[in-house]
Order: C-alpha cells, then structure tokens, then sequence
C-alpha cells in the first residue's frame, strides 16, 4: 500500500475517492477515471472487504483515515493531493466518456502541466486554451450534474435530477470543505456548470437502502441534537412524513418515474423518520 509521503510533483488532475467497504461498486469508478486524472487518490476510512485491493490494482495511491467526518477527510485528501485541479468522485459514482473529455477540455490532457512552463510548452498551452474555449478561464470550480440510478433506474423527478455537486475545481481555490455529513466546498472564486452528468448508482436494493439509512441517520440526528431542535412530538412526526412524501412524489413528480420513483419516494420519508426517532431517543435520554 502506497502512503502519501515524499516530493511533491505538480501534476494536472489529481481524483480523490472517499471509501469504506466499497469492494462491490468501487470496480466500475476506478475504471472510469484510470485515463482522466494523472493520480487517483484513496482515502479509506475503516473498510474491511477488498476495497484497498482493487484500488492498488489501479494503481491508486491509498492511505488511512480515522473518524466520521466527511469534511475532514475530504481536507486530507486535499492537502496530499499533487493536481493543480481535484476532482472529487465518491465510490458509487461514475465518470461517462463525455464527461472525461469534457474535464479534459478544462484542465488539460493526462501527463501534462495545464499552464506552460517554458517556450517548448507555448504549443501544447495554446492547444489547451483552444480546448477551453467553451469555458470561462477565469472559472476556478465546476458544477456537475448528476444522475442518480435506484434500483438500475434514473430517476427523472422525485428532486434528483440534474442535482448538482460541486466536484472539479482548482486546488489554489479550494478553501476548505464544511459540514460533517452533507459537506460542501468552500471555494474562492468563481464556479461554472459542466454540461455532462456524473453517473450516481445510489441504491441497488432494499437491503443497501436500510444499512445506509441506519448509518447516516445516527450522524444526521447528532447534527440535530448539537443544533438543539424542538422536542419531537408526534405531530412533528406526522408531519415531517407526509410533508417529505408529497414533496418527493406530487411537488417533485416523483410518481412519473414509475413503481421505482414511488418506491424511493416512500423510502425518503422512512428514512427521514429514522433519523428523527434517533433523534427523539437522544433527546430523552439526554433529559
């Protein structure tokens, strides 16, 4: 295993990949992003399957981390980071051929600096400007949309589609990330949007949908706690359920997405139940 120590080596793209236990689906991105980034990143937070296995296989530089908390490790990995641009792709997710080319048209092609260092470099400078010419040279982050599959399917409505997730932008601009769950990158500068979308496989079954609820609802309920939420009642209950359904299946269309777009429909509101019972047991024992 490869640790993320000696000389620092400027490069063009460096990916960084967040994982835990992420053996079945981490397969699929790693292949996606062999020929975008000039070094892929791992960062392993606990796994105890095959997850680091494949990654060596790949030829990714992989390290260890300790905690539960999504901004740290994304900083961490930052920090180790080579690429004049980061981009950050999670284990289920996936890079289309159109998506690559168009990171490309940004940052520049594999093994190569994206800002000339010598005259011998003017030729291939000039090359990649003409490649950005559909990009603002003084956007410093990139939006991309995302696609999210539950169940094989992409979902259309339901509040899941484009989903934009700030993930490609330079290192020099990135501030830091913030938030210990639903984290985002504080960026000094400013952000354009991709046109192609980032492949989300969330969920393939029943079974993946509650093990996920059952581990992040524990950080989103302590979120809760910390920012000292009203005490849960039962109306509360009802009411953040039914106002989650009908937000996700009639105000967001939901429904038009078929038994698939119902299904995860009803699943957000259970889950969102989850938490907030987590969330009214820490409360009472916390009396």
């Amino acid at each position: 295993m490869e640790i993320w120590e000696g000389e620092f080596q400027p490069v063009n793209l460096s990916v960084i990949i967040i994982t835990k236990n992420a053996a079945s689906k981490i397969d699929q991105c790693l292949k996606s992003v062999k020929e975008l980034g000039d070094e892929i990143l791992v960062l392993d937070t606990g796994s105890a399957d095959n997850t680091i296995n494949i990654a060596v296989r790949y030829g990714a530089k992989v390290s260890k981390s300790k905690g539960n908390n999504f901004s740290a490790w994304r900083n961490e990995a930052a920090k180790h980071a080579q690429g004049e641009w980061l981009f950050y792709i999670d284990y289920d997710e996936e890079v289309t051929a159109d998506l690559a080319k168009e990171i490309s048209s940004i940052v520049g092609p594999v093994g190569s600096s994206s800002r000339p260092t010598s005259s011998k470099d003017v030729s291939a400078g000039a090359l990649r400007d003409s490649l950005r010419s559909r990009h603002p040279l003084n956007l410093c982050a990139y939006k991309v949309p995302r696609k999210n599959y539950v169940f094989g399917k992409w979902l259309r409505h339901g509040g899941f589609w484009p989903d934009y997730v700030l993930r490609l932008m330079k290192k020099e601009s990135l501030a830091r990330w913030e938030g210990k769950l639903h984290e985002q990158p504080v960026i000094n500068g400013e952000v354009g949007t991709l046109k192609n979308a980032l492949i989300h496989h969330k969920e393939d079954s029943l079974s993946d949908m509650v093990e996920k609820t059952n581990r992040y609802s524990v950080f989103e309920a302590e979120l809760l706690f910390k920012a000292n939420h009203p005490s849960m009642a039962w109306w509360r209950f009802a009411r953040i359920m039914s106002q989650e359904l009908w937000y996700r299946l009639i105000v967001k269309g939901g429904i038009l997405d078929g038994p698939e777009g119902i299904l995860y429909g009803v699943y957000q509101m259970w889950s969102r139940f989850v938490t907030y019972v987590k969330l009214w047991e820490m409360q009472i024992n916390n009396k």
